[in-house]
């Protein structure tokens, strides 16, 4: 498998990666552009461009945009996070010229027709009222609000109904105008593809873009606090924050492998002492996930409200502990569980392209599996201990909790029994 990168003159930026042995390709677009990119008064616009995109353009009707792709038995979606929005199809080897044009068609030439635009509000309202019946879902917006206050990486993807009630067509094509530009589109592309031939169909349908510069979005500044919603569920939902390293710094292999050791599957310390051994929940995980210049270890369960207390403060306590015993056998595992993932997701010729574009976001060139494999390799136990003394002591923390959480510990308390 070989990787090729090719720049046109104007910035766009194209990346393959050639599979044999397989019949169809994931091709895709990657604009460096998401919810950080929005100002207040256009939060939730970058979704609900992703939503407009397949709503008709200069040449197909919504209808035809779908069409064309599934005539020839593929698929095509979007989605947008905090700082890329992505649109990708799956087509067999022989209609990957077919997909990049339907691709560069929704977005080069959107119509935005008024009535599609009220239509696609609709769907997107709705969207929004699931999400905030979602407790699971919501906990998460909160908590990434109280870590990250009035700052647009704080935002929620979807935006707050008030705002998504009222964009226009103009609030819409300024987003285009503004972040669409060829230096922020990655074409990625994996499985049965010819790099060659992308790249000219590539320089056919952007080309002729002008270029705009890359906008860098606002530095992150992690502030943490709390936030806790009293309601009458069955569950009480806790979620934890701290704050740990970007995807740009090189701890961001360390804190992995101790966001997998301490709650990143069956074997973990918050699985085995606070639901095996005590039985107090159903759920529980850990997880570190990362932004540019900032990133996040993440705590979340579910519980009844009495348990709840004794929840979060075993919690704490298993921090404290991994700072002084955590041993060589559980990296080792950590690591392990990192390759297998990571390895197992790229047989997926979809994983693969995605990769490609984030790495080219990120690092501007690809880095090979062996160069990815020996950073995660070359974690020790005493990277880990000493990061997970970093956590505990001195990173900023947040905390969500929803439902009957009326008997939770504060975060000042738990801020007390991490440093006791």
């Amino acid at each position: 498998m070989t990787v090729k990168t090719h720049t046109l003159s104007n910035g766009f930026r194209v990346v393959t990666e050639h599979m044999p042995g397989l019949a169809s390709a994931s091709v895709g677009i990657w604009v460096t552009a998401g919810a950080r990119n929005e100002r207040v008064e256009q939060n939730g616009i970058a979704h609900f461009l992703e939503h407009m995109a397949f709503k008709g353009t200069a040449k197909r009707t919504s209808l035809q945009i779908a069409e064309a792709i599934e005539d020839v038995g593929g698929y095509i979606n979007a989605y947008t996070s905090r700082e890329v929005t992505a649109y990708y199809a799956r087509v067999l080897e022989a209609d990957v010229p077919l997909a990049v044009d339907v691709l560069a068609d929704i977005l080069l030439n959107p119509v935005f027709d008024p009535n599609e635009i009220e239509v696609e509000r609709g769907v997107i309202l709705q969207e929004i009222g699931q999400s905030l019946d979602t407790p699971d879902d919501v906990i998460f917006d909160w908590l990434q609000e109280k870590a990250y206050p009035e700052q647009p990486i704080g935002r929620t993807i979807l935006g707050p109904t008030e705002r998504v009630s009222a964009f226009s067509r103009d609030d819409l094509a300024g987003f285009v105008s503004e972040n669409y530009g060829p230096e922020q589109m990655i074409l990625a592309a994996a499985g049965a593809v010819d790099h060659d031939a992308l790249c000219l169909v590539a320089e056919q349908l952007f080309g002729h873009l002008n270029k705009q510069g890359q906008k860098d979005a606002d530095l992150a500044r992690f502030a943490g606090g709390e936030v806790r919603r009293v309601k009458g569920l069955e569950q009480a939902h806790f979620a934890l924050a701290f704050e740990s390293p970007g995807y740009r710094d090189d701890a961001i292999y360390v804190a992995q492998v101790y966001a997998s050791i301490l709650g990143g599957g069956m074997s973990s310390r918050l699985f085995q002492e606070i639901r095996e051994n005590r039985g107090l929940c159903y759920t529980i995980f850990a997880q570190a996930g990362a932004y540019a210049d900032t990133g996040m270890i993440t705590i979340y369960s579910g519980t009844s409200g009495e348990q709840l207390p004794e929840l979060a403060e075993l919690s704490i306590d298993e921090m404290k502990r991994a700072t002084d015993d955590m041993s060589a056998a559980e990296v080792a595992r950590a690591r392990a569980q990192m390759k297998a993932g990571l390895l197992m997701g790229l047989e997926s010729p979809g994983n693969r392209a995605e990769r490609l574009a984030r790495m080219v976001q990120i690092w501007g060139r690809v880095p090979n599996l062996e160069e990815t494999v020996a950073r995660i390799d070359a974690v020790t136990t005493g990277d880990v201990r000493d990061f997970a003394a970093q956590i505990v002591q001195n990173a900023p923390a947040a905390m969500a909790l929803y439902g009957p959480v009326e008997s939770a510990p504060t975060m000042e308390a738990l801020q007390e029994r991490r440093v006791a």
